[in-house]
């Protein structure tokens, strides 16, 4: 069976990654019999401009959408397309619009445990902002999601209290900008095929087969 990794740049404060997230989870499932997919989470930060402190959501969306209702229609339609997948989105109950680099700095470490720990962070974090209104910008709230996900509380504590990684994931991001990443989610396959955004099921599944028949045609060449 072909492999195909999958670089997914996203912010886990943003509605459409959660949704792509879902549609890949079905993809993945449509597949998993033909390709083998690795997934590696990537930083993007929607709202760099954000204090740490984090900013009030409703004001801040309806300045940056254009009013209350580009909002509210806004999340309409994400509510009726995350029903589709499973996904509850809550948004009356995100009261804080948080500063996600702490969130992408823990999805960081939990990516030096492995993979699975790094799912289940970045499934956490949706699920904690989108579904249950928590502020993941507060270290406490970080500390709970990574330790409900596996990884050490004490040590997850102490490295948010550090500057550790920062430097590299604001580095990254910009690396991601200047390859081209303008808007997230954006996937990026075997580091030369990208698809951007949060796109329907059976897309992604062809574009799992169509490389994987490459790679596996690439192969046969080389005998």
């Amino acid at each position: 069976m072909e492999r195909v990794t999958i670089d997914l740049v996203s912010d886990v404060v943003c509605p459409w990654c959660y949704l792509g997230k879902a549609r890949l989870e079905l993809a993945i499932a449509e597949v998993q019999d033909e390709v083998g997919i690795d997934i590696n989470w990537r930083p993007y930060r929607l709202n760099p401009d954000i204090p740490p402190e984090g900013v009030d959501q409703k004001s801040y969306l309806e300045e940056k959408l254009g009013g209350a209702e580009a909002v509210a229609r806004g999340h309409e339609m994400l509510t009726k397309l995350g029903k589709e997948v499973g996904i509850s989105y809550d948004f009356e109950a995100i009261k804080i619009g948080p500063n996600t680099l702490d969130a992408h700095r823990l999805i960081h470490w939990a990516s030096l445990e492995s993979r699975e720990v790094q799912d289940r962070v970045v499934t956490a974090l949706f699920k904690a902002n989108f579904e249950e209104g928590r502020n993941i910008g507060d270290h406490t709230v970080l500390a709970d999601l990574a330790e409900a996900s596996g990884m050490d509380r004490k040590l997850v504590e102490n490295l948010l209290a550090s500057e550790a990684d920062k430097d590299s994931v604001i580095g990254e991001i910009d690396a991601a900008q200047k390859m081209g990443v303008n808007g997230v989610p954006f996937f990026i396959m075997d580091g030369q095929y990208a698809i951007s955004g949060a796109q329907m099921p059976d897309v992604l599944a062809g574009a799992f087969r169509d490389i994987a028949k490459l790679k596996a045609e690439a192969r046969k060449g080389m005998i």
